[in-house]
């Protein structure tokens, strides 16, 4: 298989998620507001808490998770937009996910991971809207120019699941899902107001 055949196929498989996440988040509108984007960033924290966990479990190589972690990266920015420690802490969560085995652990860390790629320019958006230089945007600003070389770093840790069709099914799955997921995490759809 060549190289990049594994990254090719977990791309399409994801794809329909992964705009269908992108579509309903809507984040320009959403960070339009110092309000706004203190709130998503509070949605990102429930999320990153309870899967960041769940992707430790699974994968049992914090070496190589560690430096990909961004909970305490989401803190420091809420921290910078007023919100204390105990309401951080607060938090809502969604439901812990079942991620069983390095293969559903490193799908999960694909949607995750990737996600630092496109939060450059999520993060210089947000700068020039509301005047941050660095506080306030390390979820987004994560890697920092190091974010080319830890995803290369992540796309060559995906060719251990590539000779395993069993393997690259979790892996797949798991992305799906957590694609999925993050959608009903961050976009919760609006309550409709009951009849009069």
């Amino acid at each position: 298989m060549s190289r990049d055949g594994l990254h090719a196929r977990l791309r399409a498989a994801t794809d329909p998620a992964h705009r269908a996440l992108e579509t309903s988040l809507d984040w320009q509108a959403r960070v339009a507001t110092l309000g706004g984007y203190r709130d998503l960033l509070g949605r990102l924290y429930g999320f990153h808490a309870v899967w960041e966990s769940a992707i430790g479990s699974g994968l049992a190589d914090e070496p190589f998770l560690a430096p990909r972690r961004r909970l305490a990266l989401l803190a420091a920015d809420l921290d910078h937009l007023g919100l204390p420690a105990s309401a951080v802490a607060a938090l809502p969560r969604p439901a812990a996910p079942v991620l069983v085995g390095p293969a559903a652990a490193t799908g999960a860390l694909y949607v995750l991971e990737g996600s630092t790629l496109g939060g450059q320019l999520i993060g210089r958006h947000i700068a020039g809207l509301h005047g941050f230089s660095g506080a306030g945007l390390a979820y987004y600003r994560a890697h920092g120019p190091a974010a080319g070389t830890m995803w290369a770093n992540f796309r060559q840790r995906l060719d251990v699941f590539g000779d395993d069709p069993a393997a690259e099914a979790a892996l797949t799955g798991a992305a799906v899902s957590t694609f999925a997921a993050m959608r009903a995490w961050l976009c919760p759809v609006p309550e409709m107001p009951a009849a009069a």
